[in-house]
């Protein structure tokens, strides 16, 4: 009854007015600049509040073309990561606004036990769980500042909480399809950024990133977004439009060149060996065109893509130590790359079992050896517990599904996975938010198709659910708080 009183109509336009007076009254009292910003807040609680779905189609498009701006430094605390700040975006307060009017409506209408059990939760507690406690720990023997720690595992780990909503929003498929609509259209608008960048001499970077710009977490996101292009085209029947697909991995694949990034090269050519291997009985022909194509890419790259590839070898003898891989002298940013990895090492040997917490290690661009220092062995266990069972989820629903077009974007989930290990070589590519949100935004897609078809078939079987995808709201509900 609770449920029906706060969905009707009338119910909602009652709510809308009386939001309505204090807002006017905020606007009226403070300064205008304060005013419009808070306004804007109002707003976007109020569109989440009675339009769930709408606001997460706001954090989708913001993922990549929302500003950000840095807070924080020495001045603050918090060591070597910490000064280099905090970033702050504007989906970081989508997602609090969308997120506080999700919480607010399920508490209002008594749908708090509804929460959704995936088959990922288990894993995301126990790795969300070794964080804490490897920054508990180190809080209290004088490693990490407790206001840095705090919040950047908020930062980190935002994404999570964008996983559990947006299972726990979307209802059916067709609002599964739109999301993934709306998410490639927003990688189509920041590739043509990307080559706008290109064309004016710049090296390319996601929209609003300040003066110095990441091209490395750009790069990133393309390789992702382009995976999943990728699958969609590779099924048969998967894309209805092919050509807008053909196109976006056109102008997706330029993009990535323009990024300059090693680490995102790297990643994507991983990504091609894997997708090769995959087609190499199911489409001998297709096949053959990408084997040709990979072996003219001296023929076909841009001349600053080859120099930036063949300047890893060929810089010429700078001052200091540059460091020999297999008898070949790399150039002086693999070497400072190298040399952070001893020092995580370093920092590990200090506390081999949970690491130093997180902000309690150096700041590093790898994502392994950082998190070897910041949550130690605990921490990788568990990080690799959760790699797997992201695996695992996708692996079984490629398998199962057999709608085409699911099956496209799963295939696509699994070459982007791959090439986010990869990638993660050379970044800190599972705690970069403009990469982890595309990516849980579709480990939450999947998870999501998986219990509606398990759904149809419990109501064709008249059998009970199984019991991964029960609703029970005490552990689920748990792991966001």
């Amino acid at each position: 009854m609770l449920q029906e009183i706060f969905e009707s109509r009338a119910t909602q336009m009652l709510v809308t007015a009386l939001l309505a007076v204090p807002l006017a009254l905020v606007i009226a009292l403070t300064k205008p600049g304060m005013g419009e910003m808070i306004t804007i807040g109002m707003l976007v609680l109020l569109v989440a509040f009675l339009f769930p779905l709408t606001g997460l189609y706001l954090i989708v498009i913001s993922m990549l073309l929302g500003p950000e701006f840095e807070v924080g430094g020495q001045s603050l605390g918090g060591g070597a990561q910490f000064a280099r700040g905090l970033t702050l975006r504007l989906d970081d307060f989508l997602m609090l606004l969308v997120g506080c009017a999700w919480l607010a409506k399920i508490a209002l209408v008594r749908q708090s036990r509804q929460y959704l059990q995936t088959p990922l939760n288990t894993a995301i507690a126990y790795y969300l769980g070794a964080s804490i406690i490897a920054t508990l720990i180190g809080v209290l023997v004088g490693r990490v500042r407790p206001f840095a720690g705090f919040f950047f595992l908020l930062k980190y780990y935002e994404y999570f909480f964008l996983y559990f909503m947006t299972v726990n929003l979307v209802t059916d498929e067709k609002q599964i399809k739109r999301l993934v609509t709306v998410s490639l259209v927003t990688c189509f608008l920041v590739s043509l950024y990307a080559i706008f960048q290109m064309a004016s001499g710049q090296r390319a970077s996601a929209p609003f990133e300040g003066k110095e710009g990441e091209p490395n977490t750009l790069g990133g996101y393309l390789v992702f977004m382009l995976s999943i292009v990728t699958g969609l085209l590779t099924i048969p029947g998967a894309s209805r439009s092919r050509v807008s697909h053909a196109v976006l991995l056109l102008l997706g694949f330029i993009a990535l060149q323009a990024t300059l990034s090693r680490s995102s090269y790297l990643a994507a050519g991983v990504v091609v060996v894997v997708f090769m291997a995959y087609i190499s009985r199911r489409n001998p022909l297709l096949l053959t065109f990408v084997l040709f194509g990979m072996l003219a890419a001296p023929l076909w790259a841009p001349e600053s893509v080859k120099n930036r590839v063949l300047y890893t070898f060929t810089q010429k003898a700078q001052e200091g130590e540059q460091f020999r891989v297999g008898g070949v002298k790399v150039d002086t940013s693999t070497t400072d790359r190298l040399r952070s990895w001893q020092e995580a090492v370093n920092f590990w040997k200090k506390s081999p079992l949970w690491g130093n917490g997180v902000t309690g290690g150096p700041f590093m661009d790898a994502m392994y050896p950082k998190l070897l220092a910041d949550v130690g062995l605990l921490g990788i266990v568990a990080f690799g517990f959760l790699m797997w069972s992201i695996y695992r989820l996708a692996r079984s629903a490629l398998e199962e599904i057999d709608d085409p077009y699911f099956q496209g974007i799963i295939l696509g989930f699994l070459l982007g996975f791959v090439g986010m290990l990869i990638h993660g070589i050379g970044a800190n590519t599972f705690i970069i938010v403009r990469i982890m949100e595309p990516f849980w935004l579709y480990a939450a897609l999947i998870a999501k198709v998986v219990h509606l078809r398990s759904q149809k078939s419990v109501g064709k079987e008249e059998r009970p659910s199984p019991p991964e995808f029960n609703r029970r709201g005490s552990q689920l509900g748990s792991v966001p708080a």
